[in-house]
């Protein structure tokens, strides 16, 4: 998951808690192995490497491309799985290296799912196209531990976190909420606002460590798919509470993608939110 990750259970029972981080662990790694852009032979590269001809899609990646194809139409297409192309010309390493403004140009052909076929058993995309899942699939494997983890032990509540993306399954015994720290974007990592959880997702998007900066502008790493570029006046950090992970984690970056509106799109939402600018 390019990311430290954890399984906090609420119990003292040793055997149990190994049990439960190893099906943590392998439920993450079937995830990630099927669905990382970086990884070759899997459902994703399958999918990329389809060269306009199609590709068979299983019934956990079309329910995937379901949900990518909600959040286009939800954010008016500026979440867009196709624009991870984008990398190819964007290094968000804290350097001051921009790239060339042909170099960007000449991705933007390469992006628009609108342009996408798919249904329950297959993918067709124009040549050149690419899905990338990261803007979901962190989330997403959040979500998918925790019920995993909740189905064997019900009554035991646990809290799955990889990289700040957190998904808490029940409140702890005698009622007692998870306590979980929002990082301030500019306090070197740490925390100034203190939540408490008993059950629910919480995910936050935002630049504290993937940007660009350069005379004095700050570039963050979300993209907007329409201009190749990144998105102007967006919060330096958005945090959302909702029902789900992955719920949290498209909303959250949702809001940043909306820019300067990025308080009155949450309101709208009416879900929970913290945001840092």
């Amino acid at each position: 998951m390019a990311s430290p990750c954890e399984l906090l259970i609420d119990s003292n029972d040793r055997k149990l808690a190994e049990h439960l981080t190893t099906l943590a662990f392998y439920e993450a790694k079937r995830i990630e192995h099927k669905y990382s852009r970086y990884l070759t032979g899997n459902t994703c590269h399958r999918i990329n490497h389809s060269a306009g001809k199609g590709a068979a899609l299983d019934e956990e990646t079309y329910k995937l491309l379901c949900f990518a194809d909600s959040c286009f139409s939800l954010s008016d297409g500026l979440f867009d799985i196709t624009s991870g192309v984008l990398r190819r010309a964007w290094k968000f390493d804290g350097s001051d290296r921009l790239p060339a403004p042909q170099q960007v140009k000449s991705l933007l052909p390469l992006i628009g799912w609108q342009k996408i076929e798919f249904d329950a058993n297959r993918i067709l995309m124009p040549e050149g196209f690419e899905l990338d899942f990261g803007g979901i699939g962190k989330e997403y494997a959040v979500d998918a531990v925790a019920k995993k983890c909740a189905e064997l032990v019900p009554h035991c509540s646990m809290l799955v976190n990889f990289g700040g993306d957190i998904q808490v399954t029940r409140a702890r015994r005698n009622k007692q909420c998870w306590h979980i720290g929002i990082e301030n974007p500019d306090s070197d990592g740490r925390a100034n606002r203190l939540l408490r959880i008993a059950h629910g997702g919480l995910a936050t998007s935002g630049d504290a460590r993937r940007f660009l900066y350069k005379d004095g502008v700050r570039y963050s790493h979300i993209l907007n798919p329409k201009t190749g570029y990144p998105v102007s006046h967006a919060p330096r950090s958005v945090t959302v509470a909702s029902e789900h992970c992955v719920q949290a984690g498209i909303l959250a970056t949702l809001a940043l993608l909306q820019g300067k509106n990025a308080e009155s799109f949450l309101t709208q939402q009416g879900v929970t939110h913290w945001i840092y600018r």
